[in-house]
């Protein structure tokens, strides 16, 4: 009986393609009718969310889509929504090649918002909730939305952009204002012509050290899934917690990789601790994906807490976004199992190495190993390979490198491979350890310092939560490392230079140790450095 990926990919028979598919259960019978409908959406639409979600509803129309606070959705329902919503946001202006901006918290209308604009062949730029306000205008003022679609709680944050039009989101009230059910409810949802146009999505870098960039990419196809599940077993049918932030990189990875999957993605607007706990329980979650500070403050709560959670049905979290600090990952397994994978990769490269659980037992601070047709290296100053075990930029190759930043410029590239931006080694095995961002070493006494390094040491001393270092100027070494620490009890400065001490070269003992009340983070759990190197 044919299969969807076979006819609607041409992969090839035999190949890696095929087993990872099978694997996953993507190769799944259908009707020979469904088949051609999946198969001429595809072709008309592309295979980005446009295509993607209506192929899925055709081919399973039934099954549940979304569950987030406002209860669930179909794939049917989805694609229905989103096409009632394109054809209000065409009343609006909004036509093929102009830009919809998206500042949304994970819920449905994240998601009827991104599809809604794919089918209009529109461009999608997504907005980073924790962004202030200044930085938000910037980014408005550069990308030009034609229109901008948020949440009510960001209307003030909003107040000084200059847009065509708004739309609000969610809101927690009646409101005079356009939002999304009123666009939804008021066109109707019946399949729209093809736009002639595959929209682009705009994903911003994190933004710790400068203004946020816009990565554009295009439509990333099968391949970009294949890579991924090569690594990480997730499967056809399961109901995955989304919990990073949708506008991420990791978390819309995984609303694509829900098209394929035919995933229920369960959302939630906000994080919180035990309620993560208890939303993966309680819908029965066979997948997670999270950024690592969610693994860090869930473990922060009271044993009598977490023991009150089972979450023996989960296989698989998904973890990426930044590393994962000291022993986090054994601490993560050694308490709910050992399902832990941790993705490297970048805004600009998309996905550059997997650590499994079994990596992650034997070098819990490594970031794994390639994907399938991925390529990596660690390269010296002049672009020449370094072997295992020496430290040096790296570079990565892929089918799903950015395209340049949509204010100009791009990452470095050397025959064919990208930076990343980050400095790090291979060792013995072939694991990826990565050192830290290149712009972030020091020179201390003529010896190269990585924060990184530090900051994992000074993790595992048991009453340290959180910790960031950074470079600041010394009289005497030129450089010192100076680190700002989360302290769960009663820690002296002393004590914890002398366990960096016991354990790095005299050189890496921060010059002095600086204690706060919590570190400076964006939405996607990076710390930002930016703001502790302006104390």
């Amino acid at each position: 009986m044919p299969v969807l990926p076979k006819v609607l990919a041409g992969i090839d028979a035999g190949g890696t393609t095929l087993k990872v598919l099978g694997r996953a259960g993507v190769l799944r019978p259908h009707s020979p009718i469904a088949l051609a409908r999946a198969a001429k959406a595809l072709k008309d639409w592309g295979v980005g969310p446009a295509g993607g979600f209506t192929a899925a509803a055709l081919l399973d129309p039934r099954r549940t889509a979304i569950v987030d606070e406002l209860g669930s959705l179909t794939y049917d329902e989805v694609h229905r929504r989103s096409n009632a919503l394109a054809r209000a946001l065409a009343d609006l202006g909004v036509s093929a090649g102009d830009g919809v901006a998206v500042m949304c918290r994970n819920h449905r209308g994240f998601i009827d918002a991104s599809l809604a604009t794919a089918k209009l062949g529109a461009d999608i730029l997504y907005l980073n909730t924790a962004f202030a306000g200044p930085q938000l205008v910037d980014v408005i003022e550069r990308e030009r939305p034609r229109v901008v679609i948020h949440d009510e709680e960001f209307a003030g944050l909003l107040a000084g952009a200059d847009v065509a039009e708004r739309v609000l989101a969610w809101v927690d009230g009646p409101t005079d204002l356009a939002t999304l059910e009123t666009l939804i409810g008021s066109s109707s949802d019946e399949d729209l012509p093809p736009a002639g146009r595959n929209g682009r999505i705009v994903i911003l870098t994190s933004g710790t050290t400068g203004t946020p960039k816009g990565a554009p990419r295009s439509e990333a196809g099968v391949e970009a899934a294949v890579s991924l599940l090569s690594r990480m077993p997730l499967h056809y049918g399961w109901r995955t917690h989304i919990a990073a932030p949708l506008f991420h990189t990791w978390g819309f990875a995984h609303l694509a990789l829900a098209m394929l999957l035919g995933s229920t993605m369960v959302l939630r607007r906000k994080f919180d601790p035990e309620g993560f706990l208890d939303v993966i329980e309680s819908e029965r979650c066979d997948s997670v994906v999270v950024i690592p500070v969610m693994l860090q403050r869930t473990l922060g709560l009271p044993d009598e807490t977490l023991d009150r959670y089972d979450l023996s049905r989960v296989r698989v979290v998904a973890s990426s976004g930044s590393a994962l600090p000291g022993d986090l990952a054994l601490e993560w397994m050694d308490r709910f199992g050992d399902h832990l994978y941790n993705m490297y990769g970048s805004t600009e490269v998309a996905y550059a190495s997997i650590a499994t659980p079994e990596d992650l037992r034997a070098a819990p601070a490594a970031a794994g190993r390639p994907p399938y047709a991925t390529i990596v290296k660690i390269l010296d100053p002049d672009g020449r390979e370094l072997p295992p075990g020496e430290t040096g930029r790296i570079f990565v190759g892929n089918g799903l490198l950015f395209e340049g930043y949509t204010g100009g410029g791009g990452k470095e590239v050397v025959d064919g491979l990208m930076s990343t931006g980050d400095v790090g080694r291979f060792d013995e095995d072939g694991r990826l350890h990565v050192s830290g961002r290149d712009d972030e070493m020091i020179v201390s006494g003529g010896e190269n310092v990585f924060p990184k390094e530090v900051e994992d040491t000074l993790m595992r001393h048991e009453a340290v939560v959180e910790v960031a270092a950074i470079g600041v100027e010394d009289p005497e070494f030129g450089q010192r490392l100076r680190a700002y620490v989360v302290a769960n009890g009663d820690v002296s400065e002393d004590e914890l230079k002398g366990h960096v001490k016991d354990n790095l070269a005299r050189f890496k003992v921060p010059r002095e140790i600086v204690f706060i009340d919590e570190l400076p983070r964006n939405a996607t759990g990076k710390v930002l450095k930016r703001e502790l190197s302006s104390d």
